[in-house]
């Protein structure tokens, strides 16, 4: 089974996050079905709209346990590789031609977070929890960084970088994460509502207003790349290194870091 489903819906291309079973955690599998996906839904004239969400009750848990444990036992340059893979998969979805919708139908965590800030419009369900708990690990939310900090700003990304708090959907709708929340069972109703607006646009307009509302806020695909080569590098040091080994091991153990002992 695909860790990722590509349905078409008319002209609403739908992505489904499909490992439920451990909350549509990021692995190598998910990470290159996502931008295949992405890579083909852009492509396609048919398509109108892309709809992302998870399977059963979580939208994404962020990083896999065995994922994980790779990192942890990867050289620095593996662990590079790695991080450049995901952050393509962020930039991909960042600066895709046509409007993306994240239905948040529950949980999303670290990468899930990132995934939730680079869609053009987010609509959470009552009750979703939110969190970047990456410094718990001794790590830091490095590639999903610059999509988050656009989305929720510089303020809001201060705090929940360095407290890596959990946060409820109406707190990640008040900052800005998410457009709109709904209660689970009109989850689906409130995404149609706004895929009825998407329609009534001229694809043309809506490729160029997106790319220019991008563009005034700063960013541009090809200077991503570069941030993106940087986070990597920084992401990389810190798994290697004696917090991140630290921080990784405990967590897979189950234990204690050092510096709550």
């Amino acid at each position: 089974m695909p860790a990722v489903e590509l349905t078409r819906r008319g002209a609403v291309a739908h992505l489904l996050m499909n490992r439920p079973e451990v909350h549509n955690a990021f692995d190598d599998a998910l990470i290159a079905d996502l931008t295949a996906a992405i890579d083909e839904v852009d492509a396609d004239p048919a398509v109108r709209a892309v709809v992302l969400t998870g399977a059963g009750a979580s939208f994404s848990a962020g990083a896999d346990l065995n994922w994980m444990r790779g990192m942890a036992t990867a050289s620095e340059a593996q662990n590079r590789d790695d991080s450049l893979r995901l952050a393509r998969l962020m930039r991909r979805l960042q600066f895709l031609s046509k409007p993306t919708v994240a239905r948040v139908n529950g949980a999303a965590f670290g990468g899930g977070v990132g995934l939730v800030a680079c869609c053009d419009i987010a609509i959470a369900a009552d009750g979703a929890k939110f969190a970047l708990s990456e410094v718990k690990l001794g790590l830091v939310p490095a590639v999903i960084s610059p999509y988050v900090i656009a989305a929720i700003g510089l303020r809001a990304a201060r705090r929940l970088f360095i407290t890596g708090e959990i946060f409820s959907t109406a707190a990640a709708a008040s900052m800005g994460l998410v457009h709109e929340t709904a209660p689970l069972e009109e989850l689906d109703a409130a995404v149609d509502r706004v895929l009825g607006l998407l329609t009534k646009g001229g694809p043309v307009a809506q490729r160029e207003a997106k790319h220019l509302a991008l563009a005034m806020g700063g960013m541009s695909e090809g200077d991503m790349e570069r941030v993106d080569a940087e986070n990597a590098e920084l992401i990389a040091r810190l798994r290697v290194s004696a917090e991140g080994q630290d921080g990784l091991g405990a967590f897979l153990e189950k234990g204690q870091p050092s510096w709550l002992r």
